[in-house]
């Protein structure tokens, strides 16, 4: 759950960001957020 938390707090701060940095700040988060779900067939 915190990688996840994670991810939206890394959201939380685009707007603190050029929005040229967006499309890789969205990138990272996608890249955690398709960790996390692959994370889950492990259970």
């Amino acid at each position: 759950m915190a990688t996840i938390e994670y991810a939206v707090a890394r959201l939380a701060e685009l707007d603190t960001l050029d929005v040229a940095e967006h499309p890789a700040r969205f990138e990272a988060v996608h890249a955690t957020l398709t960790d996390a779900l692959s994370a889950i067939d492990g259970f």
